[in-house]
């Protein structure tokens, strides 16, 4: 969920790749199955592009630009409308649901339902997040520790937040099955998945490109085809499809950025980590009444990546 952002650009796809900060970019390939690169310094893992050169992960994305372009006329054509019809969970047929069951449920039961500090009651967030294979959203080389409650390196120096913390930000959201939600930055994907599973409309943003092509091909991989996905900045919200009833948001402005208050629906509320990057950041719950008036509430120190984009303007 801490999922770190950076300013979109004009530039071709070839360019921005290249410029990419991150230290999987000068990785040189040593397989291919399942993207197996090497680091500089010969340790070997695997991640997605990973070792790629500028011009194998220029067709890549447009690869999946493609599928995500034409993924929703296939759907109708075959009768399976994502906005035809209401999201219902359903029994899930991909291989990673019924994948490492016992150490979803005792992460779950361990470190959320009974963590020392504010454990997670809402029995619906439990088995959400019961339901939910996390290993199926983290790098092959850190998969082994996907049921850890800590958070994991994703890639583009972004990380898939501790289960906890995924957890307790869904219960503070208070969901419901017919709330449309927004969610500003989707990483993994891993967060969007949660919410998946509780409500029928899932909105949500990711300003790194290959990022939020992966979560958009893994979630529709998944069966979640309620998750809709976005690739742009996250400060101006999703005005096209706003209001929303609750927003979450998983890294932190100095300040609540105004597009994302005014897209919040009467009587809905917004999760929100709030700080400057370095220092101490607080979670925070927004609402907004009836009559449209806002009201805070901080409720314990967190540390999130910034947000970007607009935002660090």
């Amino acid at each position: 969920m801490a999922e770190n952002k950076t300013k979109p650009t004009s530039k071709s796809v070839a360019s921005y790749m290249e410029e990419i900060e991150d230290p999987l970019r000068r990785a040189s390939i040593v397989g291919f199955g399942n993207y197996r690169y090497k680091y500089a310094s010969g340790r070997e893992g695997d991640w997605f592009l990973a070792g790629f050169s500028s011009r194998k992960q220029s067709l890549t994305l447009y690869i999946m630009r493609f599928l995500r372009a034409f993924l929703p006329a296939l759907l109708i054509l075959s009768g399976i409308s994502s906005h035809s019809q209401v999201y219902q969970p359903v029994e899930n047929q991909h291989p990673a649901f019924s994948e490492r069951v016992k150490e979803r449920e005792k992460m779950v039961w361990k470190g959320i339902a009974n963590y020392p500090y504010q454990p997670v009651k809402d029995s619906l967030v439990l088995e959400a997040m019961k339901r939910v294979p996390r290993h199926a959203f983290i790098p092959m080389e850190f998969r082994k520790d996907a049921y850890r409650n800590s958070p994991l390196l994703i890639g583009y120096n972004q990380t898939i937040s501790q289960p906890f913390i995924v957890a307790h930000m869904t219960e503070l959201l208070e969901i419901e099955r017919n709330h449309k939600v927004l969610e500003v930055g989707t990483g993994s994907g891993y967060q969007s998945a949660v919410l998946g599973e509780l409500c029928n409309h899932v909105y949500t943003i990711e300003i790194i490109e290959p990022l939020g092509l992966k979560a958009e091909l893994l979630l529709h991989e998944l069966g979640y085809d309620n998750i809709h996905v976005r690739i742009g900045d996250g400060y101006e919200g999703w005005p096209e499809e706003a209001p929303f009833d609750r927003i979450i948001v998983t890294c932190a402005p100095e300040d609540i950025p105004q597009p994302i208050i005014d897209q919040l629906s009467p009587g809905g509320r917004i999760v929100i980590p709030v700080g400057k990057a370095n220092q101490t950041q607080y979670m925070v719950t927004v609402t907004k009444n009836r009559n449209g008036r806002i009201s805070s509430k901080s409720h314990y120190p967190v540390r999130f990546v910034p947000m970007t984009g607009k935002a660090a303007e």
